[in-house]
């Protein structure tokens, strides 16, 4: 077997303890093999250097839109409703494959970069996103999102088929690295027999859904006011919530909803740079993982956020819980970076965000010799509270070395870069 080891650093464990320890990795198997003492750990011939430096797992971004990087700045400081209205879904209408495609490697390379090694993607032209997937090393769980409103009858029917088709086709992909759901874009944007059926197809092909829900007030009170129950009830009469199947957002559940969520084991993935940019409100975070409920985090769209790093994700996390709770013990450290790991993981499903033998080998490596990381009371607080992407040495994904000592291995970089200048603005140039 192939291994290589990950040595001379400290190492976050699932308990949240940091422990000085080496890690053998299996470049084939994808696993890890072992952690533990740099004596007892086996000398190989290939070896990622961590001295100085901590070992996590590989961050988790459980919600967004891979090729809104090419929208980024494109349309902000507007309200949601406005903003996709009038600016994101007109242009969007006019993305091609080629676009998707750029956008995409360009979110690849941030996340990369930023020490992210999984995320779930709910966009279009998903064959292109599996594409560039394929070719960057990471993990992902992608779904053609379904909308209804504002079709024909037949344009209607005709993308939930193409949400189910790509959920089959695009399922394994990548040597098992490409995962997938059936996504209707949301409560409120989906027609009823449209959601029926999209659940019916989800349960037959053996995939979670995912959806958006609970993000603004006016995602709410039409639902409240037409149907008399909040929407996760709607949702849950719809059999729209269940074991692995994840939401975006839920800003605004109540006691019942929450409850609701904790019972049917429905994780939520929360957005907070997003919720807080689109004035969305602030979810209750807290209250959700102290009833049980899985909590990811997310980034959302680059054109919402407008960045794709986690460990921003997490700061803010942990500040708006404070905020959304009135109590500045409310999501505290430990919380929010296990929402960024294995909290995410589980929304996905995806089995990664913990660093044992026999977990899926997905790494990074952080530098610790920084001013803002000194001195080092207590890592895992400066993981939520101080650390930033750029301080990312090396990033792992099932066991091969996507990025070593901040050179991004799998995708050319400069290529990427300039390719999605070129795009943007001809995307711009003949949308506007």
């Amino acid at each position: 077997m192939t291994t290589t080891r990950v040595e001379g650093g400290q190492v976050l464990l699932p308990d949240g303890s940091v422990e000085r320890a080496d890690l053998l990795v299996g470049t084939e198997t994808g696993e890890i093999v072992s952690v533990g003492d740099p004596e007892e750990v086996a000398a190989v011939e290939e070896t990622l250097d961590a001295s100085g430096g901590l070992v996590i797992p590989g961050l988790v971004n459980a919600h967004g839109h891979a090729a809104m990087t090419l929208l980024r700045g494109y349309a902000d400081d507007k309200p949601l409703d406005a903003w996709l209205q009038e600016d994101v879904w007109p242009i969007e209408g006019a993305m091609t494959p080629e676009e998707i495609r750029a956008g995409t490697d360009l979110a690849l390379v941030e996340m990369i970069r930023t020490g992210t090694t999984a995320f779930c993607d709910m966009y279009f032209h998903e064959e292109a996103v599996a594409a560039a997937v394929a070719e960057s090393g990471l993990r992902a769980r992608l779904a053609h999102g379904v909308v209804s409103v504002g079709k024909s009858e037949d344009g209607a029917w005709a993308d939930l088929e193409e949400s189910v088709e790509i959920a089959d086709r695009l399922d394994g992909r990548a040597g098992g690295r490409i995962t997938t759901a059936i996504a209707p874009h949301s409560l409120t944007t989906v027609g009823e027999e449209y959601l029926r059926e999209a659940v019916s197809r989800a349960r037959d092909l053996g995939v979670p859904l995912h959806f958006h829900a609970n993000e603004t007030g006016d995602e709410v009170d039409p639902i409240v006011e037409e149907r008399g129950m909040r929407p996760l009830e709607y949702a849950d009469d719809l059999g729209m919530l269940g074991p692995g199947d994840f939401l975006a957002h839920g800003v605004h559940v109540d006691r019942t909803e929450i409850e609701l969520l904790a019972e049917r084991g429905t994780a939520v993935v929360h957005c907070p740079a997003s919720n807080m940019k689109l004035a969305s409100g602030m979810a209750p975070v807290q209250e959700l993982l102290d009833a049980g409920v899985s909590v990811g985090l997310g980034t959302d769209g680059a054109a919402s956020n407008n960045d794709l790093d986690l460990f921003g994700e997490m700061r803010d996390a942990a500040m708006l819980g404070k905020l959304a709770a009135e109590d500045a013990s409310a999501v505290p450290a430990e919380a929010v970076v296990r929402t960024a790991t294995e909290g995410s993981a589980e929304a996905l499903g995806i089995g990664s965000g913990r660093i044992e033998a026999g977990e899926p080998a997905d790494l990074a490596v952080l530098d610790l010799d920084a001013a803002h990381l000194t001195p080092a009371h207590d890592l895992v607080s400066h993981l939520a509270y101080a650390a930033r992407g750029s301080d990312v040495r090396h990033t792992v994904c099932d066991g091969r070395v996507l990025m070593r000592d901040r050179e991004v291995l799998t995708l050319d970089e400069r290529a990427v870069i300039d390719r999605a200048n070129e795009r943007a603005a001809a995307l711009v140039e003949r949308a506007t």
